[in-house]
């Protein structure tokens, strides 16, 4: 009986075995089948450096998509424009890294021979480039019947070069040019077959009206501060965000016969590419709040932004577009900051690459807002001469000795006579503990203010203190470790932590004054 017991147990097992070996069998198939139904991705299987969602995101725009041939589908429109602007990725990639890696998954084998033997070429005389496309504006011309061939023309394509010689930048390039293109659908993609670069006119967005002069002589008249709450600074729309303590700090400035305030907009924090909404809608409420206080505000993007990498363009842009877009009609909206302090990545990242970034998104950001001006927040006097003719107004800051003050902005506003100049930032620090030597202090401050205000009235240039409050803490990210800086940045307030007035109140309270 025992032994019947077992040989039963063992013919159960080897038929669940059986079963088991069956089914995942089966299961593989399906896998597989699936699998070449749905076609693998392709960005996977190239192994890219970075995938494309998230270094390369140009504007594209289809002028109109009727054609001759048959009726455009939208589906297969969106699956051309994925395969076309994928094409022009893996082909930066491969003049980056002058490998051949992808091409032939975008490119039909005439042209990418073309392009194997660029890469040849470069790899031979050590260049590589970076590039990036910025704008496509494509015109369907032709779609054919049995739906595997299209032709387009793409119009002002906006383009950036990087070359490298041994790893070294040795030119930059900024070219605006037009493509006759053609495109093969092969194993369900769309593979380029040609595309020819066609003489045609170029829209020169360089060339912008713009409807600036109110908010310039607005600027020129500014008295106003860089504004942060005392209980979320660098992080002002994150979860502490309270709109009725905003309401509270904007009607103190406008009590105090202040006009402007200048905020700033964190690039990660607000999403990069893919901007927080709701972090949107908490800058919107605060414009709201300033307008509702007769404030003007100027709004300070890509805080806290470093990369400039040409590859990282089309991100930048697509995250400065929102922000802009969102806010360009707003009554309180006065001015845009392309950056703050970006010369202090002059060493890291290289001055012509950080230039280059600049100029690009003062154009860009112009064209999307005709009506409201640009500035750069440049950290010194002396910095800001960089781009002085691409910006509307000059905006710089300064820390340094006050009695150099005066003779420091005569020479800038020598350089530089016809635009209107602002001292962005200025300020010191009351804080007089063992990290700065027991020396200075609130009277300090307030001796400071005192000086620097009558310099300012006197010769009428436009200013925004730095800052509101005290702060308990400040974040390593923004001063670093150090104590002795650190412990300093928390005192540059004219209310102090607990939103008491501090000498330095008196100077810049201008609801009496004359000016």
């Amino acid at each position: 009986m025992k032994k019947e017991w077992n040989k039963n147990i063992v013919r159960a097992g080897l038929i669940l075995s059986f079963l088991a070996i069956n089914a995942l069998i089966l299961f593989g198939i399906s896998s597989v089948f699936s699998y070449l139904n749905t076609g693998a991705d392709r960005a996977d299987m190239l192994h890219l450096e970075s995938p494309m969602a998230e270094v390369y995101l140009p504007k594209m725009e289809w002028i109109h998509t009727n054609s001759l041939g048959r009726p455009m589908e939208e589906q297969t429109l969106q699956k051309i424009q994925k395969d076309y602007l994928s094409a022009w990725h893996v082909r930066n990639q491969a003049f980056l890294n002058n490998e051949q890696q992808g091409i032939a998954d975008y490119y039909t084998d005439s042209i990418r021979q073309k392009i194997y033997r660029i890469i040849d070429l470069n790899k031979a005389n050590g260049t590589s480039v970076k590039g990036t496309t910025m704008d496509h504006h494509p015109t369907l011309e032709f779609y054919s019947a049995d739906g595997k061939l299209v032709v387009f023309t793409d119009r002002n394509v906006v383009s950036f070069k990087q070359v490298f010689k041994d790893q070294t930048l040795v030119n930059q390039q900024r070219n605006t040019s037009s493509f006759k293109v053609m495109m093969l659908l092969e194993d369900g993609f769309w593979r380029i077959r040609h595309m020819v670069e066609i003489q045609e006119p170029i829209d020169d967005i360089s060339e912008i009206e713009a409807t600036t002069k109110e908010k310039i002589s607005e600027i020129s008249k500014s008295k106003g501060v860089n504004y942060y709450p005392k209980d979320s600074p660098w992080a002002m729309f994150g979860d502490n965000f309270n709109e009725e303590i905003v309401d509270k700090d904007f009607d103190i400035l406008q009590k105090m016969g202040l006009n402007t305030v200048r905020i700033f907009v964190p690039y990660e924090d607000f999403g990069k590419a893919k901007v927080d909404e709701h972090k949107l809608a908490k800058l919107k409420r605060t414009l709201d709040k300033a307008s509702a206080h007769d404030l003007k505000v100027i709004v300070t993007l890509f805080d806290f932004y470093g990369d400039y990498d040409i590859r990282d363009w089309t991100l930048t842009h697509r995250h400065a577009e929102q922000i802009v877009m969102a806010l360009k009609d707003h009554e309180a909206l006065l001015a845009w900051d392309i950056k703050n302090e970006p010369d202090l990545d002059f060493e890291s990242r290289g001055k012509e690459v950080v230039l280059a970034w600049l100029e690009q998104l003062v154009l860009i950001v112009k064209q999307w807002d005709k009506n409201h001006p640009v500035t750069i927040g440049w950290s010194n006097p002396e910095v800001a001469v960089q781009l002085s003719e691409e910006v509307d107004f000059v905006s710089f800051h300064y820390y340094k000795e006050l009695s150099q003050f005066k003779a420091t902005f005569d020479k800038l506003q020598s350089s530089i006579p016809d635009k209107v100049l602002v001292l962005q930032e200025y300020g010191y620090s009351s804080y007089d503990g063992i990290w700065n030597g027991y020396q200075g202090d609130q009277k300090d401050q307030a001796d400071y203010y005192k000086q620097m205000q009558t310099i300012l009235d006197k010769e009428h240039i436009p200013f925004l203190f730095w800052t509101m409050y005290d702060f308990e803490e400040v974040p390593t990210t923004v001063v670093g470790s150090l104590p002795w800086r650190r412990e300093r940045q928390k005192y540059f307030g004219f209310l102090d932590s607990e939103g008491e007035a501090k000498p330095s109140f008196t100077s810049l309270d201008y609801s009496k004054k004359i000016y």
